[in-house]
């Protein structure tokens, strides 16, 4: 009888087993994701106040406003990318590396979730602080800034910001399937801060030694730059639909390398 009674329960388990939505997961586990982040003030300080500061100082105090309005807007289309650098490599290399070392990724992919939850939520919560960086820093440029634009314009730019932040997840995350994780942020701060600098963000191009400065498009951040400049109305080098295909292509590119590293290690 009890044998019976348990196969009969057993039996019923699968049917009687309460289902969750794929939506469901996904939000449970960004919003997981967004406070393990919250709570890591070595990730969200440097994340959210170092690009304020910088463009407060640099942008606004020390720059261009009133003197050059076209050059207070380039730099402001320059720090929305700076601001949208680190969401993207920091958030997925850091800890895809940790979770890596640690054995939590090999726990996640057991878990019955959809695949790719796990990635898609680090990605939703990069372009989140991406998106409350670049509502920050277009505060500061409206008002302390003094910089007028369409609506629109600040519109596309906020979705450049926030969209631009996907080629530099998926170069997070192929250092972060590639190296430990006491390694990650060495690995990326090495690959930040030279990208930032080399691609014309801090300093223009034409102030940098021409052998360095002919090797701006081949960083990321210069391709989404020009995407900026077209956004506020500037002349960019090339057509903004071929930078946008560039990083797009480089996205494709790492994170195909990144799932084939991940593939190895299983």
């Amino acid at each position: 009888m009890y044998m019976s009674v348990n196969s009969g329960a057993l039996a019923l388990a699968p049917d009687t087993a309460p289902s969750v939505s794929g939506v469901r997961v996904f939000l449970l586990e960004a919003h997981s994701e967004f406070l393990r982040l919250l709570r890591a003030p070595s990730f969200c300080v440097p994340t959210i106040a170092f690009p304020l500061m910088f463009y407060l100082l640099f942008g606004i105090l020390l720059g261009p406003v009133h003197a050059h309005p076209e050059a207070a807007r380039a730099a402001l289309a320059n720090f929305l990318v700076i601001g949208s650098m680190a969401p993207g490599m920091f958030a997925l290399g850091i800890t895809l590396a940790s979770d890596r070392e640690r054995g939590l990724l090999e726990l996640k992919r057991a878990l019955p979730m959809p695949p790719g939850t796990y990635l898609l939520a680090k990605l939703a919560m990069a372009m989140l602080f991406a998106a409350i960086v670049a509502l920050l820093i277009m505060g500061l440029a409206a008002t302390l800034g003094g910089i007028s634009l369409p609506p629109t314009r600040w519109l596309l730019l906020f979705a450049m910001a926030v969209i631009g932040v996907v080629p530099f997840c998926a170069i997070g995350l192929l250092v972060g399937a590639l190296v430990k994780a006491n390694a990650a942020p060495a690995v990326l701060n090495l690959i930040y801060l030279p990208m930032s600098f080399l691609s014309g963000l801090w300093v223009p191009l034409r102030f940098l030694p021409q052998g360095l400065a002919r090797f701006a498009p081949l960083w990321p951040s210069w391709q989404l730059a020009q995407v900026g400049a077209a956004v506020i109305g500037q002349s960019p080098s090339g057509s903004p639909a071929a930078h946008a295909l560039v990083l797009l292509a480089l996205a494709a590119v790492c994170f195909a390398a990144a799932q084939r590293a991940l593939r190895r290690r299983r």
